[in-house]
């Protein structure tokens, strides 16, 4: 394989679709090497069969407002890859979604879940319906209606949908009631689900969780505690919230937190007490992180701007979205002593980012190793389902703790360098795809 080539091949048959083009620009060249010592791969022309998904789902979903009038929005399931599993992916509900941005995803996604050693494949699915400033009727309104279409491609042991941006317990509520409806069938058929009707404990928490634990893990290699160190985190939303849970919970200090309005940095730490205001502020009020700053005097909100440029900061946790982090903001970074990034977001750092910090040889961990935590207790969520079962809080948290050490350790197999520098993009990127290119061999062209 000429992974250039590829790439090259990929931009002319799939022109407008940069996101999609720039995770496989970033995955290929690191699997170059291990590729083609296997000639087998190549025989069966492997590489082009893994970029391009199984299928692609388009579909219309026209919903009624609170005011009668009949809106249209677009629906989605890339189907990317399922030799190891079912698919498994989230479902994102945002105006910034098309079909290229949820290729990438669901590209990622695959890769993922191989690292967590669950039975799981790869997909992605969503709409560009945004739910900000929608009533709880027409959130509802339009769940249903984007299932009556999407319960023709979903099951539990065909695909199996979660949460994403903009896709909370609330949504996932409204699709299972749907599902269950149009089925006459009670599965597995979403993760995330409510502890009521099948959900698993620590399944909110678990992406931020599980990012947390792998940058223990990185900060272990050098022998750092993550105890009294001042962290930025990005973004307001679940993923964000439990990310600065944890660090508080192991000694950190989160300092920054952001929406897509702009970041408020607080100088004396958000505590626990803070960090209780800004969960009900943004899950029960759906505020905006700007009323921060008019509760708590001391800290300054900045408007239209991400946190990466505060200074006396060791640690750096983007948790919103991607490409928050480009190449000025990682030298800022590097230069104000960043030591760690650690993405709790999917491809939040832009390739001339990730270069910055792999070239300052600081520690850099890529979303799909440092956040698979989520999609991993989604697959525990999987299992209780077909059990029928529920296991408590702590067995669940021991299982994700396990999962991520077992990624980290995966990624310093295929990732340490001859100077000793761990590149976690090439491990996980390389742990990921072998376990991928092996079923596919073994489960002929199909």
């Amino acid at each position: 394989m000429n992974a250039a080539q590829v790439v090259e091949t990929l931009k002319q048959r799939f022109p407008n679709e940069p996101e999609y083009i720039q995770a496989v620009s970033q995955v290929l060249p690191t699997i170059e090497e291990e590729y083609n010592k296997h000639p087998e791969f190549e025989a069966a022309n492997l590489i082009e069969r893994l970029c391009i998904p199984d299928r692609v789902i388009q579909f219309r979903v026209s919903w009624v407002d609170d005011k009668g009038k009949v809106q249209t929005n677009m629906g989605y399931r890339v189907q990317h890859n399922n030799v190891i599993g079912p698919y498994k992916g989230g479902i994102r509900f945002h105006s910034s979604v098309n079909l290229g941005i949820l290729k990438f995803l669901a590209f990622e996604q695959t890769f993922k879940n191989s690292l967590t050693t669950l039975p799981m494949g790869g997909a992605k699915g969503g709409s560009d319906f945004s739910p900000r400033g929608k009533s709880n009727n027409e959130v509802m309104r339009f769940c249903q209606a984007f299932m009556t279409e999407l319960y023709r491609h979903v099951g539990a042991d065909e695909d199996v949908p979660a949460g994403d941006i903009g896709v909370g317990g609330r949504e996932v509520g409204y699709m299972f009631g749907m599902y269950k409806k149009l089925t006459h069938q009670f599965t597995g058929m979403l993760t995330g689900k409510g502890r009521e009707f099948g959900g698993s404990l620590i399944r909110p928490e678990a992406t931020g969780y599980g990012n947390v634990y792998f940058l223990c893990e990185m900060l272990k290699t050098r022998d750092i505690d993550i105890k009294g160190k001042k962290v930025l985190i990005s973004g307001a939303g679940n993923v964000a919230q439990y990310t600065a849970e944890k660090v508080l919970q192991l000694g950190g200090i989160p300092m920054t937190m952001s929406d897509s309005d702009g970041y408020i940095y607080d100088p004396d730490g958000i505590t626990r007490e803070k960090l209780d205001y800004i969960m009900d502020l943004k899950n029960v009020q759906r505020g905006r992180i700007k009323e921060y700053a008019d509760e708590y005097p001391t800290a300054k909100y900045v408007a239209g701007k991400k946190p990466w440029f505060e200074t006396g900061c060791e640690i750096a946790l983007p948790s919103a979205t991607q490409n928050e982090i480009n190449e000025e903001a990682a030298k800022a970074l590097v230069a104000n002593g960043v030591i760690a990034v650690s993405e709790g977001a999917n491809m939040p750092c832009t390739p001339e980012a990730i270069k910055v910090f792999q070239d300052a040889k600081i520690l850099y961990a890529p979303g799909k190793a440092a956040n698979a935590g989520g999609v991993s207790v989604s697959g525990l969520e999987m299992s209780q389902n077909s059990e029928r079962l529920s296991w408590s809080a702590e067995e669940v948290d021991n299982k994700l703790h396990w999962i991520m050490e077992n990624i980290h350790e995966n990624c310093v197999k295929y990732g340490t360098e001859g100077d000793g520098y761990i590149n976690y993009v090439k491990g996980a990127n390389v742990a990921g795809f072998m376990k991928v290119a092996k079923a596919m061999m073994a489960q002929g062209i199909v």
